[in-house]
């Protein structure tokens, strides 16, 4: 009996440190409540822009609302850019999860992506 108890604890305490290292999955439009939170932000990359003539050269993907009513931003800065392969292209029309800190940057969510592994794309719907 004690054996089994021992096995039940051991299970019970691996399956809440599995929960706590998986992030909370979130819509664009729920991202701008869990700022400062570690989160899965999925939704559909509906506009893009690759600033390469601006300060750091940021590529910005836009989730579900494009550019300026966006609700929701992937931003990744030149730095990182040549890690990615065209993100402004790869990820364009695409159902995407971004996983990060969830920031601002005036007033609107977003999560900066420094390394692919951050972002996956979803297996696509067929359109009839």
């Amino acid at each position: 009996m004690r054996r089994v108890s021992a096995v039940v604890l051991v299970l019970l305490a691996l399956s809440i440190l599995t929960a706590a290292d998986t992030p909370q999955q979130l819509t664009a439009a729920e991202a701008a409540k869990h700022v400062g939170e570690y989160a899965k932000v999925c939704g559909e990359v509906v506009s893009t822009k690759y600033a390469s003539s601006s300060r750091g050269q940021p590529t910005f993907l836009n989730l579900d609302k494009p550019y300026p009513d966006h609700i929701f931003t992937i931003v990744i800065w030149g730095d990182n850019r040549s890690k990615f392969d065209q993100p402004e292209v790869k990820y364009k029309d695409k159902q995407v999860c971004v996983t990060g800190t969830i920031e601002t940057y005036s007033g609107k969510p977003q999560i900066i992506a420094r390394s692919p592994e951050q972002i996956k794309i979803m297996q696509q719907r067929k359109r009839v």
